[in-house]
């Protein structure tokens, strides 16, 4: 039976826990040599609507490493431009592919896709949900700390898909998210109360960033204008300047904590040069956990171990 990964609360926290133990095995694996072809003779289909550097690069790149190989496609070079419907659409590629990575607008497209589709599919990032990167997230932080399980974590800044992706893993992992973002700016108020009466985890929220970072492990934010949002730009500038994360608000933290950026950065909007070059960030391992989580997601999923 195929699976999809389209949202972190879709799955239980021994799948999730399972799928970060896979990464990191397989992340040692690749460090030593090269990896078992798991996925030789296997085809991954790539349909993107919005640009993508990390998810584009770290999803080829896991695919070949595991032997398989990939086939990238954008709407325009697909009859989704002339309207063709997306269940057609998922159909026909299920016929060509053995999983499909789709980065897009609408969530509910994604879902329409994975319907449809008899292969997996996977969200590779939607105006909801950003669940491979979150989960990428967790991995970096599980190599700092050696557990997630009792982490303290920091949301500063837009209520954006990818916040909403650290919520559902907060209520699935069952660690603490503290949140502050400007008001009207907030996570989706349904998500948060799902998540609040079925999940285990603790969503605190806080108007100051300071008061949401005094006692956490870990500063995340993202970009304050996200893609299909630039019209809103110098708007959102003005709202969100006392949600930067920059040097005093990383210094109201607790010593080891670390900061993380999703990227790209607007250096000197949601977060300085300063910080992001400094000490703490793990930035860039972050980065790299894409390419070894998502080499862990397509074993599993692929080989509907998962």
């Amino acid at each position: 039976m195929k699976r999809d990964f389209l949202s972190i609360w879709d799955f239980t926290r021994d799948q999730l826990e399972h799928l970060l133990d896979q990464a990191r095995t397989l992340k040692a694996q690749a460090a030593a040599g090269p990896l078992p072809r798991s996925l030789d003779g296997k085809v991954l289909g790539l349909l993107f609507v919005k640009p993508s550097t990390r998810t584009r690069v770290s999803f080829e790149a896991a695919m070949y490493r595991l032997g398989g190989q990939c086939l990238f496609l954008t709407t325009q070079d697909t009859q989704l431009a002339r309207q063709e419907p997306l269940r057609d659409t998922a159909r026909v590629l299920s016929r060509y592919l053995d999983a499909l990575v789709v980065r897009t607008y609408a969530h509910q497209d994604v879902v329409e896709l994975g319907r449809w589709a008899s292969i997996p599919v996977i969200n590779g990032l939607t105006d909801l949900l950003h669940p491979c990167q979150v989960m990428s997230d967790l991995l970096t932080l599980s190599e700092i700390r050696g557990r997630i399980d009792d982490l303290k974590a920091a949301w500063i800044g837009d209520g954006n898909n990818v916040a909403h992706s650290w919520i559902h893993a907060a209520g699935r992992l069952g660690f603490t998210l503290y949140l502050s973002c400007p008001a009207g700016y907030w996570p989706d108020a349904r998500l948060i109360h799902k998540v609040q009466q079925e999940g285990s985890g603790t969503l605190v929220f806080c108007d100051d960033p300071r008061d949401a970072v005094k006692a956490v492990d870990v500063i995340n934010t993202d970009v304050w204008a996200s893609m299909g949002q630039e019209a809103e730009a110098e708007t959102r500038r003005r709202v969100f300047q006392p949600f930067q994360v920059n040097a005093e608000l990383v210094q109201a933290a607790p010593a080891h904590a670390v900061v993380m950026h999703c990227l790209p950065a607007h250096r000197g909007e949601e977060i300085t040069d300063q910080v992001i070059e400094g000490p703490r960030s793990v930035v860039f391992d972050q980065a790299e956990n894409r390419l070894h989580f998502q080499t862990a997601l397509l074993d599993r999923l692929l080989q509907r171990t998962l």
